[in-house]
This record gives structure tokens, C-alpha cells and sequence, in this order.
């Protein structure tokens, strides 16, 4: 198993279920989920940790704006993190 924080792994699952997920996009889901504010500080350093394992690919839609995608060794972080849950609260 990946050592992940929770956080990263919400960002995964958040990422992978966005049509099109950017910075912003994920902030706002987060926030959302969190119920308070997520700041910059600790969204993006914890997205470039991400892409530095390999989990999520990161592109440009503008000179402002990156995008980020779920890769494959992301799927399969958050599979494996699936089957372990699942092993509690269906066993």
C-alpha cells in the first residue's frame, strides 16, 4: 500500500471523479466534502506530491490553469484501497 495521507486520497478519489479536474475543481469538491476552507498552501503541494509519485499526471489548460489526471498507478491506489475497506464493512 502507497503511504498516503487521507487527504492525498481524497484528492485521488476527487480527481478521478471530476470530468475535467484542475486546481480549483478539486478545491472546490474538497471544501465541499471538508465543510471548510481548503488553502492553497495545502491543496497544491500535496497535488505535486501526487504527480511526483505517479498517481496523478499533471497538464496545462492555460498559462494559469493546470489540469490533473488519474493515472493508472492512481486507479490502482484507490482499487486496492477499495478492496481493503471493503474486506471491514462487508466481512
Amino acid at each position: 500500500m502507497d503511504d498516503l495521507t487521507g487527504f492525498q486520497r481524497d484528492i485521488l478519489y476527487v480527481t478521478a471523479g471530476l470530468d475535467e479536474p484542475h486546481g480549483l475543481a478539486v478545491k472546490e469538491e474538497l471544501e465541499e466534502y471538508y465543510e471548510s476552507e481548503i488553502q492553497h498552501g495545502r491543496l497544491y503541494p500535496n497535488l505535486d506530491t501526487l504527480v511526483e509519485k505517479g498517481h496523478i499526471e499533471k497538464g496545462e489548460i492555460d498559462k494559469r490553469t493546470n489540469s490533473y489526471t488519474l493515472t493508472q498507478a492512481g486507479r490502482d491506489v484507490l482499487a486496492r484501497r477499495y478492496e481493503w475497506e471493503n474486506q471491514y464493512i462487508e466481512g
